[in-house]
Formats: structure tokens, C-alpha cells, sequence
């Protein structure tokens, strides 16, 4: 195991568990729901999981708990194994999925049924809840309790024949209706559902709940450490009652750490789904979504968001991350890996009036690293600059270009402007300067040195492209908490740049290969929608972090 990585309370339990030789192999399970696309909080869960069992060189499972038929579909199962690849993680042996064992389930049932650990109920929902008490007053016993083993068995036989309506009848564990804990208070095992699985079909009426399949997959699965969120630690006394009282193969042990939460972030899948369905975002890969495959789509590399998760750490206690901390771990993997590039946002027209002719100039793709090579650019008479990178007139905070004033153009000649042309709202449609230097990078001769640098492209060789720059989707540090989530949207958070202009190469960008646009920020290539003849690039993230200076 790596000395460099964070030490942790799971860690630690694990090594304790190894060195006392109650296990001698470390095995582990993400194991999603397919009723959603995965989000940030779930790559934590991915990074815990299967982290711990390459660092103790055990096995990690991929799991589908798949026991809820009416809001589960392939479409889920295909995007979370895409997800979990993405990030850089391979689960051992086949995919594994709860309805492989239901007729093991079913077995286990009819056991607790003849050993009078389980009885059919016919309380509707609402009856069920009013016996269940509350956190201060004791549940009552269903009047179906005492219901006989033999009689148990036949209606629950029935139920599965499919002979039994939705809502009539359900299986519950025979338990303590006065326990303190209210997962103890004969909590349900089956329910019917008279749909099709998208696994089994319909080879069943009846499903499982998942406080009865979980414990019992990581049982047949042989795992040795089930790793859950702290949502379940009060499950856990439930997940161990199972366990003691059906004669599985293995017992596994539940330890709960601390979700991910993350500022300026939802994950709860309802309000995610809301924000689809009222079409604020895109879809669920919206890469203004917290979703594993709307970063992707973003252009976040999935080495700085498992880097971010394994940095927040593991602990016991619920807080909330910056989510600049996750930010500034995708700038310091983009600055080292991601090659250099102009683009012109709201171009500008510049005129050369003293250039005699275009040329061609070798840059640089990368300033700190030279195995990025060179790439050449075309300076011609006449550019594009960016509309804010020039004022008529301004004071000396403004390092752009100025009439009057000197600024160089990256990677080549240092210009004065010299006059402008504006419209009839007076909005600046044209400016021309003169060429102070004639080589590349020299200064000038009179020693007056310009004051800033402005990125450009060539008005003859660029190529049109559509940006779309992305800021946060919520303009609140917590919206979860807001009684309207749309009310807690960035009106902001996109703005799609029609107009803009880039260097010729960028056409032949693949999708997913990010580039820094100089002096804007990190960009993608769109992975579904960007072609040569149509370029499509997603803003990453800007240079640096501005939100915090002008919302703190």
C-alpha cells in the first residue's frame, strides 16, 4: 500500500481485521441502484471501494441492486459500468446483479417463514404505518402476526404465482414492534410488483426489499468489508439480523463512512431529474451537472477527481467540501496536460496597417514543457482580438491595448493602436495599430515595453466554432436546502459564444481532448457533438478561481 496516501479509519479497520487473520483476503462492492446516472457522491464511493481493495490488493465487485423493476432500465446499468471504467477502476470477474440470486432470496424467505422469523401481512400502507408508532411511542403487533408457519408459506407460495394483487399483501420480518431502532419493527421483506424486470422479465411478482437483499448479496458474493454511507448505520442492526438468522456462507462486516457533499452541488436524484424535466439543463450528462458523465462531458479528468476524493479523506463525521477544492484539482491536472491553444471569444477585427505581408510563427503548445512541441500560426494584416481586450481610452490598471499604447500579441509582435471605427451605437467594430517590432518576442528599440499581452487569431485562416462557457449551476452554496431548486439556479450558468473564432488545428481536436484557450481558460471538445467542420468546444474551468473573489 501506497506510503503517500491519506491514512483513514477504513484503512485502518481493514489492516486491523488482516493482521488478526478474521479475513485473508480483502473483498469490496460498489453496488448502485440502476435507477439514475451516477454523480460526484457516488465517485467518492467508487474511489472508498475500490480503493481499498487495490491498496490491500484484494477484489472490488460491481453490483447492480436491482430489486425495484418499475424505475430501473439497461440505459442506467450501460452509463454506471461506463462510469466506473471512465474513472480509471475495473471490477473482478462479470458484472453481478441481486435478481441472479431472488430464487436464493426466496429460499432464505421461506426459511425465515418455517422457523417463524417472517409472517404475510395484509395491512394496507397506510394501516402499516399507523401500527409502526413513532420514535417515541411503541409499534403495535399486525393482527396477522400469529398468522401459522404452514399458512405463511401458502400465501407467500401464492404471492409469488402471481395471484395476489399489488398493495394486498406483503412478507415482513417478525422482529420487535417495540424496538427503539424502527428498522427493527418487522420491516418488509417482498412486496408485490406485477411488472416486467429488466433482468428476469417477468419470471417474478414478488421483489425483495433492499434491507433484505443487501446483507444477504454480500454474503453470497463473500464480502468481507461492506462499506455504506452513514444513512445506514441505524440499518446496520438490521443487515446483522438477517445474517444471524438464515444460514448464508460468509459474514460480511458493514462499516459506514461520511458521504461526499460538495458546496454549490445537489445529488439528490429527484431534484436532478427536476432540473431535467424542466429543461434547465440538457439531459443528465449536462456538463453543468454534478453527474460523473456531465463532468466527463466538461472535460474534468477523471485522475483529478479521484485525486479530489481520495484528498477529502474518509471519515465518520458529515460535512460539506468546497467544491473549489475539486475545481482546483482539475486546474492543476489541465496545466500540466493540457496542450495550448487561441481562440477568439467576441472577435474583433484588427488591422495591421505597417505589416508587409503574413508570416509564419513556430509557438509553443505547452510554455512549461517542451515535449508538447511547436505549432505554427499565421500572422496575417488582418486579425481578431478579443472585443474587451481593447479601450478607446483607459487608465493604467487596463494592460490591453489602448490607442496610444502598446501591447504584444502572444507569441508575436508588439502593436500600438492607433485608431478605431464604431457603429452607429458606438460600439467598436474596427481597430488598427501599427507594428512597433518586426521578430517575434524581440522588444522594442526605443525601450518603451508594452504593458500586456492579447491573444488573436488570423482573419484568414480561422475557423468559426461554437463555445458554450459554463460557470456553476447554482448560484447558492447549499441549494438542496431550497424549498424551490430552481429557484437556486445561476441564470448564468451558460453562456454560448456563436461567433467565435479559433486557430485552424482545433478542427482536427478529438472529442474529450482539452486545450487551455489562452487567457480564457480550459476548454473541450464536446465528446458527442464536436466535428472538423463544426466545432463544438464545452468550457472546463477558468484560470483561476474568480467566483469566490466576487461572491464571497
Amino acid at each position: 500500500m501506497s506510503t503517500e496516501l491519506r491514512s483513514n479509519f477504513l484503512r485502518t479497520q481493514i489492516q486491523s481485521d488482516l493482521e488478526a487473520g478474521r479475513i485473508g483476503e480483502v473483498v469490496t462492492r460498489f453496488p448502485p441502484e440502476p435507477n439514475g446516472f451516477l454523480h460526484i457522491g457516488h465517485a467518492k464511493s467508487i474511489t472508498v471501494n475500490f480503493g481499498l481493495a487495490e491498496q490491500f490488493g484484494g477484489r472490488c465487485h460491481l453490483r447492480f441492486d436491482d430489486t425495484n423493476p418499475e424505475k430501473e432500465s439497461q440505459e442506467f446499468i450501460d452509463s454506471i459500468q461506463e462510469d466506473v471504467s471512465w474513472l480509471g477502476y475495473e471490477w473482478s470477474g462479470e458484472v453481478r446483479f441481486a435478481s441472479s440470486y431472488f430464487e436464493q432470496f426466496y429460499q432464505w424467505a421461506l426459511h425465515l417463514i418455517d422457523n417463524g422469523f417472517a409472517y404475510v401481512c395484509d395491512l394496507s400502507a397506510e394501516e402499516a404505518r399507523r401500527y409502526r408508532g413513532s420514535l417515541v411511542e411503541a409499534g403495535q403487533n399486525s393482527p396477522f402476526r400469529e398468522r401459522s408457519a404452514s399458512e405463511n408459506r401458502a400465501l407467500f407460495e401464492q404471492m409469488r404465482a402471481g395471484g395476489v394483487a399489488e398493495g394486498e399483501k406483503v412478507l415482513r420480518a417478525k422482529i420487535d414492534m417495540a424496538a427503539p431502532n424502527m428498522n427493527l419493527r418487522d420491516p418488509i421483506l417482498y412486496r408485490i410488483r406485477h411488472v416486467a424486470h429488466h433482468q428476469t422479465g417477468t419470471d417474478w411478482t414478488i421483489y425483495p426489499t433492499y434491507d433484505f437483499a443487501h446483507g444477504q448479496e454480500d454474503a453470497i458474493e463473500g464480502i468481507t468489508h461492506s462499506i455504506c454511507t452513514l444513512e445506514f448505520e441505524d440499518h446496520r442492526p438490521l443487515y446483522e439480523w438477517f445474517i444471524e438468522h438464515l444460514p448464508v456462507p460468509h459474514i460480511p462486516r458493514q462499516i459506514e463512512f461520511a458521504r461526499l457533499n460538495t458546496s454549490y452541488t445537489i445529488t439528490s436524484k429527484r431534484q436532478l431529474k427536476q432540473l431535467v424535466d424542466a429543461n434547465v439543463v440538457t439531459g443528465w450528462d449536462d456538463p453543468r451537472m454534478p453527474t460523473i458523465a456531465g463532468l466527463r462531458r466538461r472535460g474534468y479528468p477523471a485522475a483529478a477527481i479521484r485525486h479530489f476524493c481520495e484528498e477529502v479523506g474518509t471519515s465518520r463525521s458529515d460535512s460539506i467540501v468546497d467544491v473549489a477544492m475539486l475545481e482546483s484539482a482539475v486546474r492543476d491536472r489541465l496545466n500540466k496536460m493540457a496542450p495550448r491553444a487561441m481562440c477568439v471569444l467576441r472577435p474583433l477585427r484588427l488591422t495591421l496597417t505597417n505589416l508587409p505581408g503574413e508570416s509564419v510563427l513556430s509557438v509553443p503548445n505547452h510554455p512549461a514543457d517542451e515535449t508538447f512541441g511547436l505549432r505554427e500560426v499565421t500572422l496575417t494584416r488582418e486579425l481578431f482580438i478579443d472585443s474587451q481586450d481593447f479601450r478607446e481610452s483607459a487608465n493604467k490598471q487596463f494592460k490591453r491595448l489602448v490607442l496610444g499604447r502598446r501591447v504584444r500579441l502572444r507569441g508575436a509582435l508588439v502593436i500600438e493602436g492607433e485608431r478605431c471605427e464604431t457603429d452607429a451605437c458606438g460600439t467598436v467594430t474596427h481597430v488598427y495599430a501599427r507594428c512597433v517590432t518586426e521578430e517575434p518576442g524581440a522588444d522594442p528599440d526605443d525601450g518603451i515595453k508594452p504593458k500586456g499581452v492579447i491573444h488573436w487569431v488570423s482573419a484568414d485562416h480561422c475557423v468559426p466554432a461554437v463555445v458554450r462557457c459554463y460557470d456553476r449551476l447554482f448560484s447558492q452554496e447549499a441549494p438542496g436546502r431550497c424549498d424551490d431548486i430552481l429557484e437556486a439556479v445561476n441564470p448564468e450558468s451558460l453562456v454560448v459564444m456563436q461567433d467565435a473564432v479559433i486557430e485552424p488545428m482545433l478542427v482536427n481536436a478529438a472529442p474529450e481532448q482539452v486545450y487551455q484557450f489562452e487567457r480564457e481558460g480550459y476548454f473541450v471538445a464536446d465528446r458527442y457533438e464536436h466535428q472538423s467542420e463544426a466545432p463544438v468546444f464545452n468550457m472546463t474551468i477558468g484560470l483561476r478561481d474568480n467566483w469566490s473573489a466576487s461572491n464571497g
